[in-house]
């Protein structure tokens, strides 16, 4: 039975669940469905992963919190850990996306603040980007139904074309202080940048002196067969922003920025009460074990092209309802509709199998890291069932 003390601000699906294990979540009733959401992008390695749950249950009878005003080894351990494996020499801890955004646009200004260039303080953003739910990251990322009812907006960026480098070259002024992207859109129609693009934008920060920063908070922590997604273009950013598999279903994400960006920040300058604490910390090197095991991401990077091919052939059998090509990078993948994607989903989740929707009628599936192929083929026989009823 729902609340109706519940603020009205999702469209739930009819469905609860009481535990979860592996790629499986289960409802009161044990009834199965195979979850290729990952919650949205967030439990890479599934449910109840035992190193993950032991980390977090022997932290949790030790310490859950305590203030940023003391050392908390975890966090130093982990800031030192994620350096150590990017381009970063410095980190923040938070407890969202959205935090961990506004970080990385707090620092750009102050970089530039205490460069002595106040006067920049614009960011070049996207046409159907997500960023976050928060005042600056909803006029940052794209979309209306975002900002509606919200005005007046705040100013401070300026949007160009996602793959387009003529038109983030035509947007740089004297004011602008940074380019933020995602390697691969989520919410936008999972629309992956192209090596190239990522290229150019890196080269036109250097050439104008702005900053890049990289909004991997789905696409990083080994979603795509990296650590992080622009890894597969070979450039660095100056700033970026992760979340949602960090902390494989536990509340956290990291900005982490290079040496010299982070100068912007001294004390006072930014803060968080519960951002980095041990609890976190704990479950964020538990996970980070896992992704940085040898042989792991190259495993995730056998079941995408594994389940990308099956999911070809399911576009082969159902044209009049799924169409080529596939988007995204490795198991960040859209599945661009024909019929309404909503409609997709809900025969999907009738065959036990949880999707997702995204901008451009396109059906989202973020499967767990852990995914097997046995699992793989589970799951595309019950998404064929679902496309014949659909096309029955």
């Amino acid at each position: 039975m729902s609340s109706k003390h519940l603020m009205d601000t999702y469209r739930r699906a009819p469905l609860a669940f009481s535990r979860g294990e592996g790629i499986y979540l289960y409802t009161d009733d044990a009834t199965p469905y195979m979850d290729l959401t990952s919650g949205i992008g967030v439990n890479n390695l599934g449910y109840s992963h035992p190193h993950i749950v032991r980390a977090l249950t022997e932290q949790a009878g030790k310490l859950w919190h305590v203030s940023n005003q003391f050392r908390i080894p975890g966090q130093e351990r982990l800031a030192d850990r994620l350096c150590e494996a990017s381009f970063a020499d410095r980190a923040f801890f938070a407890n969202s996306g959205a935090e961990a955004v506004e970080c990385a646009l707090k620092l750009a200004r102050r970089y530039f603040d205490v460069s002595g260039q106040p006067d920049r303080w614009r960011t070049i953003v996207f046409d159907g980007a997500f960023h976050g739910r928060t005042f600056a990251s909803i006029m940052a990322g794209d979309g209306e139904q975002y900002r509606e009812g919200y005005a007046p907006h705040m100013d401070g960026f300026d949007r160009a074309q996602f793959g387009n480098l003529d038109s983030v070259r035509a947007l740089i002024r004297e004011n602008t202080a940074a380019i933020m992207v995602e390697p691969v859109q989520g919410e936008g129609g999972v629309r992956a940048a192209s090596a190239e693009f990522l290229a150019g934008l890196r080269q036109l920060a250097d050439e104008y002196g702005l900053l890049l920063i990289l909004d991997e908070v789905q696409s990083g922590n080994g979603r795509t067969g990296k650590l992080y997604c622009h890894e597969w273009s070979g450039i660095t950013p100056d700033i970026m922003a992760t979340a949602k598999g960090l902390g494989a279903g536990f509340p956290m994400a990291v900005c982490l920025a290079t040496e010299a960006v982070s100068q912007g920040f001294g004390v006072g300058n930014h803060g968080t009460t519960f951002g980095g604490n041990p609890l976190a910390m704990a479950v964020g090197n538990a996970v980070l074990d896992v992704l940085t095991e040898p042989g792991f991401l190259d495993s995730v990077q056998d079941i995408a092209v594994y389940l990308r091919k099956g999911l070809t052939d399911l576009v082969d059998r159902h044209p009049a309802l799924i169409r080529a090509p596939l988007r995204g990078s490795g198991l960040m993948i859209g599945l661009p509709a024909i019929a309404p994607n909503t409609e997709i989903v809900s025969a999907f989740r009738q065959q036990g199998v949880l999707a997702l929707t995204a901008r451009d009628n396109i059906v989202r599936l973020l499967p767990p890291l852990v995914i097997t192929r046995d699992q793989v083929d589970a799951a595309l026989h019950a998404m064929d069932a679902a496309l014949a009823g659909l096309a029955a």
